[in-house]
Order: C-alpha cells, then sequence, then structure tokens
C-alpha cells in the first residue's frame, strides 16, 4: 500500500512536471488567459471611469476577471494530448487519479501565476486596497483551488465536445458558484478591513474538499 501511494505521488509529480514543461515551450494557454484577463481589466476599468468604486462592486468584477480568464485557458487542460493523440496512451501508463491530481496541481499554479500577475493592475485600475492582506490571500488561493478542480474535470468531460469553448463556461459556473458567493464577501471584507465573517471560509473550504471527492469519484467513470 505504501509502495502504491509512493508511485501515485511520483506520478502526479510526472505529469505536472510534462505540463510545465510543454506549457513552458509553449505558453499559448496561459497567454490567453493573461491577455484576456488584461484586456477586460483594462475594458472594465475605462467603462467605470472615474466613479467612485464600491467595494463590493470591485470585489465582485474581481471574480468575474478570474472566472472568464480562467474559463479561456482551463478549458484545454487535456487539448495537448487530445490533438496530439497521446491522450490514451497516457491513460494506459499513468493511473487515472495521478492524471486528475497532475492535472489539477497545474491548473492551480497556472490560476495563481495569473492571479500574482493581475492583483497589481486591478488594484492600481481600480484604485482599491486589500486592507486585510493576509485574508485575501487565503480567500484567493481556496477560490482558485475550487475552480480548478471544478475546471478540470469539466475540461475531462468535454475534452472530445466540438463546441467546448462555448460549452465550458457554461457548465463551469452553476458548479463554482457556490465558491464565488462566498469569495466576493470575503473579498469585499479585505477590501474594507471589515470584521471577517469565519462562516464564508468554511464554506469555501468545505465546498472545496466536496469538489477534490467528487472529482476524483467521477474521473474513473470518465476513463
Amino acid at each position: 500500500m505504501k509502495l502504491l501511494h509512493c508511485h501515485l505521488i511520483k506520478s502526479i509529480f510526472a505529469i505536472l512536471k510534462k505540463d510545465f514543461l510543454i506549457n513552458l515551450r509553449e505558453p499559448a494557454t496561459f497567454s490567453t488567459m493573461l491577455m484576456f484577463a488584461l484586456t477586460s481589466t483594462a475594458i472594465l476599468s475605462l467603462s467605470i471611469g472615474i466613479a467612485e468604486m464600491d467595494a463590493g462592486l470591485a470585489a465582485a468584477l474581481l471574480w468575474i476577471i478570474i472566472f472568464f480568464a480562467s474559463s479561456a485557458g482551463v478549458a484545454g487542460t487535456f487539448e495537448i494530448e487530445s490533438n496530439s493523440g497521446t491522450l490514451e496512451t497516457l491513460k494506459l501508463y499513468a493511473h487515472p487519479q495521478a492524471i486528475l491530481f497532475g492535472k489539477i496541481f497545474f491548473v492551480i499554479f497556472s490560476l495563481a501565476m495569473l492571479s500574482i500577475f493581475i492583483m497589481p493592475i486591478f488594484f492600481i485600475l481600480f484604485d482599491c486596497v486589500a486592507e486585510k492582506i493576509l485574508l485575501f490571500a487565503v480567500t484567493v488561493i481556496i477560490g482558485i483551488i475550487g475552480l480548478a478542480t471544478a475546471g478540470t474535470i469539466i475540461a475531462a468531460l468535454t475534452v472530445s465536445a466540438f463546441v467546448k469553448g462555448g460549452l465550458f463556461p457554461i457548465l463551469l459556473f452553476p458548479i463554482v458558484l457556490p465558491i464565488f458567493f462566498p469569495a466576493i464577501k470575503l473579498t469585499e471584507g479585505a477590501f474594507q478591513n471589515l470584521e471577517t465573517d469565519w462562516e464564508f471560509l468554511i464554506v469555501m473550504i468545505f465546498y472545496d474538499a466536496v469538489l477534490l471527492v467528487a472529482a476524483s469519484i467521477l474521473y474513473d467513470y470518465i476513463e
């Protein structure tokens, strides 16, 4: 059992390393997410203009940008293997759970890098500050874990779909909605330095755990 767990962990990191090297050579996916986030942030900032920004609106806009920017890239999580015809080979040589969690970890890494790039630009353009840095950081991390988990399993479900670009965000949004509502509330509290409502944070952590377990079970059936 211990050897099986060690092999599974090694396989997860092998999948993660493979995706990292592929996207390092061909950074089209991350570039798409980054350009979408930059473009949407700039457009929203210009649309609002010099109007005073409400903290609740700023929090909602931030998570909307993260959602649609991630949708632009996460939808193609399995696309490289599918287009090259190596997806079935990967399934033969790697444990299904290793493939799933290797992909999830890579998507989490990609969304974390996206957030690091876009946050300073968002703060400058929308003239807002996270008064509670730690709360804001924890909220973003927990939020992108849930988004990455849901996005990865939906990408696996739609890998063969003809119109996956339009289908992906439609399927993703209702699943991540229970994450976004508390995330927006917590982000608003971080912007305004309000008293933290820990129930929202607990809900996000619990829902992330549910998504991880559900994705693990469902992926075996996809296989």
